[in-house]
């Protein structure tokens, strides 16, 4: 077997990944990596950070960082808890899928500062299409591809980039946070996310497009996530790490993923922003703060616009509540009408619903991300003639 060293040449970065000594790194949902190779076998090596390690070490950790920040998941009830204090141990540590040829191979939590995974053997030699896929959000950990070892006819290569690219900015729901835990009273785990099974992910497969998910549990324009009576968030908002490789608590090789600024490349054709749910838990029917959350979703636009020039922006809301939608009209009104850009639109997404039922934390099953991606997929396909 011939080892490789993941780079630009051997492999398709998925969505915003950063090389640092020797290792492709992934933070945000649904980043990886893609590659093709005709042979007989495939080996990966993962390198975990410093949250891949015993539980109770890992604890310790968390709970030092939690006295810090504290990430919460958004939610319509207020039978809620902290995440950060719920999530200690396994329920940090990265999820991460490892699929071949569209089927998934490995589904296995990185608990050890290193993984080797055989995800293909055969007598005889077939072309196969490899895609590292990490399923769980940037908060909590982050995980590195450290080498690839084949047996193949002419070693690995890039898997081929699509026709289109899109970004798609959000929260736990873009994250797809609980969507593997059915009892809406459970709590915040990285065991029980799977981006793959989000409106996110499904409409960019149901597109063909290459994609980036930029998306934080709890964050929101103006403040995270806030349960009754307590008080705004601040230091809880996504604008903050859009330029970055994404925010974590974990460290890998000594670094934070926030300490990364991204160079956004390559620039996306479309950019769907779904912001909204946490600061709707800090503004509630308040009309000074409806109206703080206008001015902010104004400002995001023209950071977004800033860093795509290019870019169609939609923006939408609703999958778990719509209120503050009618300001996001009026945002996207105002932009235009101060900066002359008319690239944006708007669109609302249907509230779900009690029959569809609910996973942890009252978030959306994976039949109400079905009905979003449909949605939002026939959307596009509107709007960008795709």
């Amino acid at each position: 077997m011939k080892t490789y060293i993941p780079n630009t040449d051997n492999v398709k970065p998925l969505g915003r990944t950063c090389f640092v000594e020797d290792t492709l790194w992934m933070a945000f949902s649904g980043t990886g990596a893609a590659f093709t190779f005709r042979g007989t076998k495939a080996v990966v090596n993962l390198l975990g950070d410093n949250t891949a390690v015993p539980v109770e070490s890992i604890a310790k950790t968390v709970k030092q960082e939690n006295a810090r920040q504290d990430v919460q998941p958004e939610t319509n009830t207020t039978a809620h808890q902290d995440t950060a204090s719920q999530s200690e141990g396994e329920d940090v540590q990265t999820r991460i899928a490892i699929y071949v040829n569209g089927k998934r191979i490995v589904d296995d939590m990185m608990n050890a500062p290193k993984k080797e995974y055989l995800v293909f053997e055969s007598e005889q030699a077939v072309d196969c299409l490899v895609e590292v896929v990490k399923l769980s959000e940037t908060a909590m950990s982050t995980v590195g591809i450290q080498s690839i070892a084949v047996e193949a006819e002419d070693g690995i290569h890039p898997a081929p980039d699509k026709a289109h690219y899109v970004e798609i900015i959000g929260d736990s729901i873009t994250c797809g946070y609980g969507v593997d835990d059915e009892c809406a009273e459970h709590h915040f785990s990285t065991k029980t996310e799977d981006v793959t099974r989000g409106y996110a992910w499904r409409t960019a497969k149901a597109l063909d497009v290459d994609y980036s998910l930029v998306c934080i549990s709890g964050y929101g324009l103006v403040s995270g996530y806030v349960g009754e009576g307590e008080p705004k968030k601040p230091e809880q908002t996504l604008q903050q790490y859009y330029d970055r490789l994404g925010f974590s608590y974990g460290e890998y090789l000594g670094r934070k993923a926030a300490e990364t600024k991204w160079d956004f490349v390559p620039q996306p054709e479309l950019v769907v922003i779904n912001l909204g749910t946490n600061d709707d838990s800090y503004a509630l029917d308040h009309p000074e703060r409806q109206e703080e959350y206008r001015l902010a979703y104004i400002a995001f636009l023209k950071l977004v616009r800033s860093k795509n020039p290019g870019a169609k922006i939609l923006c939408t809301l609703g999958i778990m509540g719509d209120r503050l939608f009618p300001f996001i009209e009026k945002a996207v009104e105002a932009y235009s009408g101060e900066t002359g850009d008319t690239n944006v639109c708007t669109m609302r997404f249907t509230p779900q619903l009690l029959e569809d039922g609910y996973v942890a934390d009252y978030h959306p099953t994976e039949i109400t991300h079905v009905k979003a991606a449909e949605k939002l997929t026939s959307e596009i396909k509107m709007i960008m003639g795709w």
